[in-house]
């Protein structure tokens, strides 16, 4: 048990968008990590993380979820949100910059430290290798893998389909680089991608992933409890509009 969790801020969020946004993607790039940081036998905790979106009156809400789990049991042992208004417009590529500010806001909230953060998003499946589990890796200081529920196409380059059985997957490999995998799951049912955060290396994050899906869903009991926990609040925030902070 944690009183607070770290969080390093790396940067704050008074930005001049677009150009201080790239600058900052540039800067943190340099110094990602997919060294393997933590086995998977060490592991007693893990985390979904999962945002919604809303508009009221022509201003856009969002709310964030954390779900920690008993990485043995599987077992829900903390729950966390947080909701506000959002302040950054969506800009594709720069995704992080307008999900951060809740996921910092509802992390300060745990008092158990996750040893692994499993991201409803990419990581270094991302035109700049910046996707949100990368850049949230910095602020948490922990290892954190990327898990999207549909494609992110970079440079025109298709993925391969994995075979239809469980645990297949294909390499997603733009220009001679590794940027993440598709990974089937269960059979008879889409891809997810998987990609690294921080911290982690691809194989890694490939096993620890496929140790936490069951038969109720293609994502990992994580992120799928802190998508469900998202809709969920996004629905009472929208009926209980004035409680959002």
């Amino acid at each position: 048990m944690v009183l607070k969790m770290n969080i390093n801020n790396i940067h704050d969020f008074n930005l001049n968008q677009e150009n201080d946004f790239l600058t900052i993607q540039t800067k943190l790039k340099k110094h990602i990590n997919l060294v393997n940081s933590i086995s998977k036998d060490a592991l007693q905790t893990c985390a979904g993380v999962d945002l919604a979106y809303w508009e009221e009156d022509g201003e856009a809400f969002g709310v964030c979820s954390i779900i920690v789990l008993d990485f043995h049991t599987k077992r829900v042992i903390e729950k966390v949100h947080s909701a506000g208004k959002i302040a950054v417009p969506y800009i594709a590529g720069f995704l992080a910059f307008r999900e951060l500010p809740l996921i910092i806001k509802a992390a300060k909230k745990l008092t158990i430290e996750p040893d692994v953060f499993l991201f409803d998003g990419n990581g270094y499946l991302h035109f700049n290798h910046m996707g949100i589990a990368t850049h949230a890796a910095f602020f948490l200081e922990k290892p954190t893998i990327g898990i999207a529920k549909t494609y992110l196409k970079i440079k025109q380059t298709d993925f391969v389909m994995p075979d239809n059985n469980f645990g297949a997957y294909t390499d997603i490999v733009i220009d001679g680089e590794v940027y993440g995998r598709a990974v089937r799951t269960r059979q008879d049912v889409k891809p997810i991608f998987l990609s690294c955060g921080h911290l982690i290396d691809l194989d890694s994050s490939y096993d620890i992933a496929m140790s936490l899906v069951n038969r109720e869903s293609r994502l990992p009991i994580p992120v799928r409890l802190a998508d469900l926990e998202t809709h969920a609040l996004r629905a009472y925030y929208r009926e209980n509009q004035k409680l959002i902070e």
